[in-house]
């Protein structure tokens, strides 16, 4: 196999946009063969603007079993992530999942159990922030030891406004039944990944979050999370729709520094002396330790999503290694599902948590979940976008 055959289900916001990168040559080795969706709009677009060598299907299951593909990418609504990942990977193909994995922990294990079945097949996750720089040598420092354990994390980030008319594109967004979560399951599945990707998992989660606070909308748009982890570090996430002048900032406080990303640049805060050592030390009653300021330098290299493409396929023919393995999914997801509960119960949430519990707290506003009627869908070429948006 020179080439992997790919098929995308799902040509929305993110499956055109693959489609669009892998026919613009961004990814060598491969071959977009197959495209599929049941919305007859999204069929059409693709009849007029993907060549005739491009098999459109109105079925994820007559791609699957087209015999067309060697590997499919899923980039379907939430939901049904792990049904077609399951589906693939039981008629031997590789699969690439966008995020989120899945909206509940208890489908994400399902998969995760399938893959384990399966371990001839490549399974990825599109975590595709993880080729970020940034976030890349932030994780480097953090888990290399040198400057000691974590103390404290924190993250804002609010900078993904959505103003109403984002909402009432779709009748399934914002929506229990269509999306199972708001901004925990459709903007910030990325930075929860990344949050446990650089820190690690915590063992506690307490979260306050508000449903529909600033747009018509049934699920969150606005969450504070506090977490604590086994080291007895504490960690914040605050994220919302809401707020029109947004920020995003990551800092982690290390015993003998801190790191803080912003504006797409890296600072580390590093101290001559670990603070646990010079507490101890220290007879000076407002002594500090001292320290400098330095933007550390990186290499650079942002590939996004391509760069998750491109080391999928690199997996499936020379046997590399993927950006991130699928069975990585859950771990995200477990911290957005926590919040969730944690909001749910009034209470905090210990890890892991009742999965059935969780399913069943969810299935009971799934029931009662409304569809917006007069949406105004958009039907569009978004191939050449960035963005992680669905």
């Amino acid at each position: 196999m020179e080439k992997v055959r790919l098929g995308i289900i799902g040509i929305g916001n993110m499956g055109s946009q693959h489609a669009g990168n892998i026919l613009a040559d961004k990814c060598p080795e491969i071959e977009l063969t197959a495209v599929a969706d049941n919305d007859p709009a999204r069929i059409e677009f693709a009849n007029e603007k993907y060549p005739e060598t491009v098999a459109k299907f109105a079925t994820a299951e007559d791609l699957i079993n087209s015999g067309l593909c060697d590997a499919v990418l899923v980039a379907v609504p939430h939901y049904d992530h792990p049904t077609y990942a399951i589906m693939a990977m039981e008629k031997g193909l590789h699969v690439m999942v966008e995020k989120p994995a899945g909206v509940y922990t208890k489908q994400v294990n399902e998969m995760n159990d399938v893959a384990k079945k399966h371990p001839d097949l490549v399974f990825g996750m599109m975590f595709n922030q993880r080729t970020n720089h940034i976030y890349r040598k932030m994780r480097e420092i953090v888990q290399g030891g040198e400057y000691g354990a974590i103390k404290r994390t924190n993250w804002i980030i609010t900078n993904w406004y959505r103003p109403q008319a984002y909402y009432d594109s779709g009748n399934w967004r914002a929506t229990w039944s269509g999306e199972g979560g708001g901004v925990l399951l459709n903007q910030c599945p990325h930075q929860l990944d990344l949050f446990q990707w650089i820190c690690g998992m915590p063992t506690k989660v307490s979260a306050h979050l508000h449903f529909g606070k600033w747009h018509d909308i049934e699920v969150e748009d606005d969450v504070t999370a506090y977490m604590e982890f086994e080291n007895g570090a504490t960690g914040v996430f605050v994220t919302t729709t809401g707020d029109a002048c947004g920020s995003n900032r990551f800092e982690v406080q290390l015993e003998r520094g801190k790191i803080v990303a912003e504006d797409d640049k890296l600072y580390f805060y590093e101290l001559e002396v670990s603070e646990p050592e010079f507490s101890k030390t220290n007879t000076i009653p407002f002594g500090c330790p001292k320290g400098k300021v330095v933007e550390l330098e990186t290499d650079g290299e942002n590939p996004q999503h391509n760069g998750v493409l491109n080391a999928f396929a690199s997996a499936i023919l020379h046997g590399t290694e993927p950006i991130a393995y699928g069975f990585e999914g859950i771990n995200g997801l477990t911290l957005s599902n926590a919040m969730h509960l944690s909001e749910w119960l009034g209470k905090t949430i210990e890890l892991p948590f009742d999965e059935e519990l969780y399913y069943n707290e969810l299935m009971k506003r799934v029931a009662t979940s409304r569809r917006k009627e007069n949406v105004k869908s958009v039907v569009a070429d978004l191939s050449n976008t960035y963005g992680g948006t669905k």
